[in-house]
């Protein structure tokens, strides 16, 4: 188990700071980066859990960058864990926009401006992508075919009948509630247990 200490509170602050700051486009956009910060490089989290902590984000109200780092930030070290993480996610885009109000009409207006914008937007669609194939994978990977019948119904009623995605995830929250239940815990999978508290 990792120290809390000041030296932790310094990088858990710094990389939730550095993620926010260079992260445009929000929601799926953060969870590779999140993903080489706390899993591949500090080591702090697996994979399994990152993925999870994003579900959770995601069908939880609010924006996913700052529901991830709630998350995360409790997972790793409790309440001041949470607050440290939501503050370094929260302090770049409050300067940025606090800094852009100030000449709001010239930086709307301006044409290099616009282009960036444009260009940063391909680039989401990108890593967007990015992300849909590395989750998408990871379920066909573990041959879970209640998952894989989800995610497949999940996309086919959002995207072709333009079902709210609001009642897709209540949906699934309640498969997965049933699921949990019918589930005695030693009829779980061995991954699956060792999560159990």
């Amino acid at each position: 188990m990792m120290q809390r200490n000041l030296r932790f509170y310094s990088k858990l602050f710094l990389a939730t700071f550095q993620l926010s700051a260079f992260t445009f486009g929000g929601g799926y956009v953060i969870v590779p980066l999140m993903r080489k910060q706390f899993v591949d490089r500090l080591g702090w989290i697996e994979e399994k859990e990152m993925l999870d902590f994003t579900a959770i984000a995601q069908s939880s109200p609010g924006a996913m960058a700052v529901n991830a780092s709630v998350i995360l930030g409790y997972h790793l070290a409790g309440i001041s864990g949470a607050v440290v993480a939501v503050f370094g996610t929260v302090l770049p885009p409050l300067i940025l926009l606090s800094i852009i109000s100030m000449g709001y009409s010239a930086f709307i207006t301006n044409v290099v401006v616009k282009n960036v914008l444009r260009g940063m937007a391909a680039g989401v669609c990108a890593v967007i992508l990015d992300v849909v194939i590395e989750m998408g994978g990871r379920i066909c990977r573990e041959k879970h075919a209640l998952a894989i019948a989800l995610m497949v119904g999940s996309f086919v009623a959002v995207a072709i009948l333009k079902v709210d995605v609001v009642l897709v995830i209540l949906t699934c929250v309640l498969v997965g509630l049933l699921t949990t239940v019918k589930h005695k815990p030693d009829e779980l999978p061995k991954e699956e247990l060792h999560d159990l508290p």
